[in-house]
């Protein structure tokens, strides 16, 4: 093989590295994404705390409600029961219970609101875990499908780094240098001439750089500076 073949083909294994490397990093994306599932399992957590604090409050109000009627009921039993024969305080009893079933009054609709939180934050919460569920099915589909693809990506790129390795063992230094370079700014760094133009930059060869690709010289575009190769 023509130093200009053995180039050439370096870079078509080169070129097949960066596909396969560019498959690798989207396979890996497509594993290692857990952003949605992340967030959801955080958003669940936020809810469930939320829920759990209003159902406390919601607990708390109930024992305060449950003491306030308590109250009015033993109240209510010294009014009724014609132990208390005093007038002031039979008075004093009566504003009493108004007061406690002012406070009953507030309390019922702080309860009431505190339900309406309960039933809201529950309602939200199972949509969530729903989302959840259903996202960590999707996780695992992905892991199923990409983790053989990833494997058979691995395989693939250590045996094209490997004909890579063993190409470079046999080009001549100067020459691997200047392909190297010319890769650096463009993607084929090695052009076939056909019909006696370069496929690179499609300017006719002179009839003198043509002779000399044909004897097995390394020789480059006066115009785009990519070397030659004639198969």
């Amino acid at each position: 093989m023509s130093l200009a073949g053995q180039l050439y083909h370096l870079q078509q294994i080169d070129l097949e590295l960066q596909k396969k490397q560019q498959e690798f990093r989207e396979v890996e994306n497509q594993l290692s994404d857990d952003k949605a599932m992340v967030a959801t399992e955080s958003k669940r957590t936020s809810q469930s705390e939320q829920l759990e604090d209003v159902r406390r409050k919601q607990k708390n109000a109930e024992w305060e409600l449950e003491d306030l009627q308590e109250k009015v009921k033993q109240i209510n039993s010294k009014l009724y029961s014609g132990t208390t024969k005093d007038a002031k305080e039979l008075v004093n009893l009566e504003k009493e219970v108004k007061s406690l079933k002012s406070q009953i009054k507030t309390k019922e609709d702080v309860l009431l609101g505190l339900m309406s939180q309960v039933e809201e934050l529950e309602a939200k919460l199972k949509t969530t875990a729903e989302e959840l569920e259903q996202l960590k099915r999707e996780w695992q589909q992905r892991q199923e499908t990409f983790g053989p693809k990833k494997s058979e990506l691995e395989i693939t790129l250590a045996k094209l780094k490997r004909d890579r390795d063993e190409l470079m063992q046999q080009i001549d230094r100067e020459a691997l240098n200047t392909y190297e370079r010319l890769r650096l700014t463009r993607e084929e760094a090695v052009v076939k001439v056909e019909k006696g133009r370069c496929l690179g930059c499609h300017v006719v060869v002179p009839t003198s750089q043509w002779q000399k690709v044909k004897a097995g010289n390394l020789i480059h575009c006066n115009n785009c500076g990519r070397i030659f190769y004639l198969e």
